[in-house]
């Protein structure tokens, strides 16, 4: 007799429709909160829909477009169960880039990667998608969740984002506004951000046996909840400061450290010098640094070191600047100048001892 066979589908090859259509219900709540006036349609379509027409206030827009993933401390959010902050982390990584050239962020849209869809999880993930987006004053108007089972572990997950912004031509920020005497006012992270989790992973992890349940006296928490802290996201923040003083430049200080993303706004002609007496990096710095015996400099061109943006200004902005900025509740303050290149070969360099 010959035996009867059960013909494939989707399903048995480990894609469950219905799971992904249940996240879709799930998170449609959360991503309703994001919502601005431009925005038309709701979730669930092909594509996502903002009114243009809401450009024409402007003489010469221009739209600024960026896009990132949070890296490897997705794998932290899994270990710990906590979906809800990633979203914070994605947001942050996208959107701060585009304010740099001081643009307004619009819109962004969302790629979640799953290697099997559990409802419940993907709409925290969104949940933290759109907070970060309430954050960050933008809509998000759409995404997509896509299950690869064999490629990833039913466990595994990861995020990406783009996003949309626009500025007006002669409002646009960067290295052509920046002149000899302007100040550099550094704004405090929240911590290790979105960055260099590859190395902070080998060296608390395989180098120093520590856990993410385990108490750390100096962070004054877990390490898991150290290293789950969302991104500090600066786009409101930067567009009020906008607003209030003269700016000539931001610089979102991501993956390279502070002094390689600072000279990505600085022309050729001029050098940016940063003092680090002028802050206390936050324990979890001097923690990486010390188990694994990582030396300063390779901390520096990895980490944030306590920075998460910077604002470029000229002298006579400095105070309003600061003024603006604590009114938001931002810690900042004055870390650097701008000088003539002079025999400098980086377009800018950090000086001096932290401020133990």
């Amino acid at each position: 007799m010959t035996e009867k066979t059960t013909g494939a589908s989707y399903a048995a090859a480990g894609v469950d429709i219905e799971a992904g259509d249940r996240a879709v219900e799930l998170m449609k709540e959360w991503v309703k909160k994001t919502q601005r006036p431009e925005v038309l349609g709701g979730l669930g379509g092909f594509a996502g829909l903002f009114d243009a027409s809401a450009l024409k206030r402007y003489e010469r827009p221009l739209l600024a477009s960026a896009t990132d993933g949070v890296g490897t401390k997705v794998d932290i959010a899994r270990q710990l169960g906590v979906y809800d902050t990633i979203g914070h982390d994605l947001v942050a990584m996208v959107m701060d880039d585009i304010v740099v050239c001081g643009a307004e962020p619009l819109f962004m849209t969302d790629y979640i990667c799953v290697g099997k869809v559990h409802p419940e999880r993907v709409a925290q993930i969104v949940k933290g998608i759109a907070e970060g987006c309430v954050l960050a004053g933008c809509a998000l108007v759409g995404g997509e969740t896509a299950e690869h089972p064999g490629l990833l572990g039913p466990d595994d997950f990861d995020v990406a984002g783009a996003g949309t912004g626009v500025v007006e031509y002669d409002r646009l920020l960067g290295a052509d506004r920046i002149r000899t005497g302007d100040a550099v006012i550094a704004m405090a992270s929240s911590g290790l951000h979105s960055n260099g989790y590859s190395l902070v992973r080998h060296v608390l992890f395989d180098r120093a046996g520590m856990s993410l349940d385990q108490h750390v006296e100096e962070l004054g928490r877990t390490l898991g909840e150290e290293l789950l802290e969302p991104t500090k996201i600066y786009s409101l923040d930067c567009m009020a400061l906008t607003r209030t003083a003269e700016v000539h430049a931001y610089s979102h200080i991501t993956g390279g450290g502070l002094a390689a993303n600072l000279a990505r706004v600085i022309p050729d002609h001029l050098h940016a010098t940063v003092d680090r007496s002028t802050w206390t990096p936050g324990a979890i710095f001097d923690l990486v640094g010390k188990a694994g015996r990582v030396e300063q400099l390779e901390l520096e061109k990895t980490l944030n070191m306590g920075v998460g943006m910077m604002a470029v200004v000229p002298q006579e902005s400095v105070d309003v600047a600061l003024t603006a900025l604590a009114d938001r509740g931002v810690d900042a303050w004055v870390a650097g100048e701008i000088l003539d290149r002079g025999d400098h070969a980086e377009g800018a360099t950090l000086t001096g001892s932290y401020d133990a």
